[in-house]
């Protein structure tokens, strides 16, 4: 079979429960986050999962990259069964899965310096030389639009856009295969959420990369989006081409998201096919 027809990351029937505080010692209460979940990320592939908070979907993601075991279910890596994985597969699926969280201020190491940051990975993994790993950060820098002196910063030097720039290029150190994305823009002002969609989905199309991209704002996870997966109650309720889940949503609460109140991103649905 053709690698291009193998995922990344499959999921099929995944169920995730967690036991919470309440409840009594022998009968707790549990609470299922993800329920019944199958989702394929296909090479140079963007998913787009969106529904608000406490649906599942960054429960969801954790799974995918491998930071959430399982309860229940098959968690396939490119075409490997990884539900029960070892600490190898851990590490492997670290190189190839790569993840931008939330808030870089928490993402970032606030006593490092950008360059050691970028370079970290590459030492945890054995990559290149010294030389050559250093020549790696400076690559990175400027795919992100950054100037060489960020390298010399800390992460509390930078402005909140410039951070969320360096956690982007230390998810790229080690030439992954996709990205998960996690609200990769809602802890950054509105005025630099466009250049770091627009970052995100530049990097996507010149490195060939997959992407999963969770938002709980649907105008937002429109503009990257390849195919757009709603969750809502731990559940998938629509899944399919953005095209067509944006213009003829089938369940009501796509719909509902969809009349919520729009993001200052709206491109055209034509834009999005």
């Amino acid at each position: 079979m053709n690698q291009q027809d193998v995922p990344i990351i499959e999921l099929r029937d995944v169920e995730v429960v967690f036991t919470t505080r309440a409840g009594t010692l022998f009968h707790p209460t549990r609470i299922t986050a993800v329920n019944k979940v199958n989702l394929k990320l296909m090479p140079g592939q963007t998913i787009g999962i969106v529904g608000e908070s406490g649906c599942g979907k960054s429960t969801t993601a954790n799974v995918m990259c491998g930071l959430q075991q399982a309860t229940s279910g098959q968690v396939l890596f490119k075409g490997v069964d990884v539900t029960h994985r070892s600490a190898k597969d851990r590490k492997e699926i670290g190189r190839v899965v790569s993840v931008v969280f939330q808030d870089p201020a928490t993402a970032l190491n606030a006593r490092m310096t950008v360059q050691d940051q970028l370079i970290d990975p590459l030492v945890v993994h054995h990559m290149g030389s010294k030389k050559e790993q250093a020549q790696r950060a400076h690559e990175l820098i400027g795919m992100v639009g950054l100037p060489k002196s960020a390298l010399n910063a800390l992460p509390g030097q930078l402005s909140g856009g410039q951070r969320q720039r360096v956690a982007i290029a230390r998810a790229l150190s080690l030439r992954p295969d996709a990205i998960i994305a996690d609200e990769p823009t809602s802890a950054l002002d509105v005025s630099v959420r466009a250049q770091i969609l627009n970052l995100l989905s530049d990097l996507k199309k010149s490195l060939g990369l997959s992407m999963v991209f969770i938002s709980h704002d649907i105008q937002t996870v429109r503009y990257v989006s390849d195919r757009i997966v709603v969750m809502n109650h731990g559940m998938v309720v629509e899944e399919g081409a953005a095209r067509d889940v944006l213009s003829n949503p089938q369940d009501s609460y796509t719909k509902l998201l969809l009349g919520a109140a729009p993001s200052l991103l709206r491109p055209t649905v034509e834009e999005c096919s």
